[in-house]
């Protein structure tokens, strides 16, 4: 039976939510990255539960005594775990190895200090800061522990000695070579880094990211490119950039959310264009982003030699594409272009049956071209879940119904501060 929207959109939100209900871990909060055996946590997803527990809250997923707990045991952990350059600590210099182990909380796998993935969790914590604003001895140590963690940030230190930020460091080799530069999700990074009170970015910092950029013109859409389609998302998830503009878009005459919307629609048409030929391409399925598939794999498919790929980040219009789409990066463009994201959501339910046999709503991942026998009629599925895919969806749909993470977020001093020092100005700035 096909529900109406609301209810399909209630259901997707509250099976997605349930991730981070039981995937996190009892002693310190942490959320494994990938529902695989023995995988480790990832601080990204972590930082997405923060934010998701008070949606849970709002909708009646959780009660709000659940989440206070939840929530403090996480900011308790990291507030006092490993500090330091030791390779088997937690973190250093106020930011967080990309991947902990579940059980230990220390850096897993030789991992990176990861500045990025330190920011979402940063913002998760601070997303918690704003929604307990109770005058209770534990929703005040929230407040009080998310805003010592954000503090502790040394995001010049960061930069080592440049003008953008650096993707991380490991103690083993130092920082890496690669900086934030070109346009992605590293814009709620710069933000964050802009805003603190205790190291901040100086404004030339977000001046030289922005002068990276690089405006395209893309499947009939002139838009500030980025490929993989999560790029145009995550940083969107807490700052509602509607009307607000930094002097890039002033001088492009539109702002961060009308670029997403043209990056989502641009997917869409490289989706009707299918100028690969890959199977089940159409107006209604579409969403190619950073994700797992069905590879590493070379093969012949219907006479012609396809690469296929695991984890990667696939984009449009130049790839890498493979024929994996991720259902999860279109429902986070539902803010941006509901009229294309809502059929192509109907569609993966009901025609693709994306959700069938599926703990926590839509699979991952799935490449219809890929030839592989699945209980899926539509070719290979991804058996896993990630963390970083079902936060979004949560926290995006409930963007879209009622706007409440920007709401939240329009009262976080450390955000506006960071909008302002970056340049933004207009609209509810």
């Amino acid at each position: 039976m096909k529900l109406s929207t609301d209810a399909e959109l209630e259901l997707l939100q509250h099976q997605a939510f349930n991730y981070f209900l039981h995937e996190a871990s009892p002693v310190n909060g942490l959320v494994i990255d990938k529902t695989a055996a023995n995988w480790p946590a990832s601080i990204a997803a972590t930082g997405l539960a923060l934010a998701t527990y008070p949606v849970g809250v709002e909708r009646g997923f959780m009660s709000r005594t659940v989440a206070v707990e939840r929530t403090l045991k996480t900011l308790r952990f990291f507030w006092n775990s490993a500090q330091g350059p030791e390779p088997d600590a937690t973190g250093y210099q106020g930011f967080y190895y990309h991947f902990l182990d579940m059980q230990t909380g220390r850096r897993a796998w030789q991992c990176e200090l990861s500045t990025v993935d330190s920011a979402f969790l940063l913002v998760g914590a601070l997303t918690a800061g704003v929604y307990f604003d109770a005058k209770t001895a534990d929703e005040q140590e929230i407040r009080t522990l998310a805003d010592a963690l954000y503090q502790r940030a040394d995001w010049q230190w960061a930069q080592n000695n440049g003008d953008t930020v650096t993707h991380g460091w490991k103690p083993e080799t130092g920082f890496i070579k690669y900086r934030w530069e070109g346009y992605d999700e590293a814009l709620l990074l710069y933000i964050l880094g802009s805003g603190s009170p205790t190291h901040p970015l100086p404004e030339s910092s977000y001046a030289a990211w922005a002068s990276t950029y690089e405006w395209k013109s893309c499947c009939d859409f002139e838009y500030l490119y980025a490929g993989p389609l999560f790029t145009h998302q995550l940083s969107h998830i807490w700052i509602d950039f509607r009307g607000i503009r930094d002097a890039f878009m002033r001088a492009k005459d539109i702002d961060y959310f009308e670029n997403s919307r043209r990056a989502t629609y641009a997917q869409q048409r490289y989706a009707i264009d299918n100028p690969l030929k890959f199977t089940g391409y159409c107006d209604c399925c579409w969403g190619i982003t950073a994700s797992d598939g069905p590879g590493p794999d070379c093969i012949k498919v219907n006479g012609i030699v396809r690469q296929f790929y695991d984890y990667v980040g696939r984009g449009v219009p130049y790839g890498p594409d493979d024929g994996t789409l991720a259902p999860w990066a279109v429902v986070a463009s539902l803010p941006f272009a509901p009229e294309i994201v809502l059929p192509v959501i109907d569609h993966f339910i009901y025609q693709r049956k994306l959700k069938n046999a599926h703990p926590y709503g839509f699979a991952a991942t799935f490449n219809p071209t890929y030839p592989k026998n699945s209980a899926n009629p539509h070719g290979w599925v991804s058996p896993w879940h990630f963390g970083l895919n079902q936060g979004p969806i949560v926290l995006m749909i409930e963007n879209y119904r009622t706007g409440l993470l920007w709401q939240w977020m329009r009262c976080c001093p450390y955000i506006t501060t960071g909008l302002r020092r970056a340049g933004f100005s207009g609209g509810w700035l």
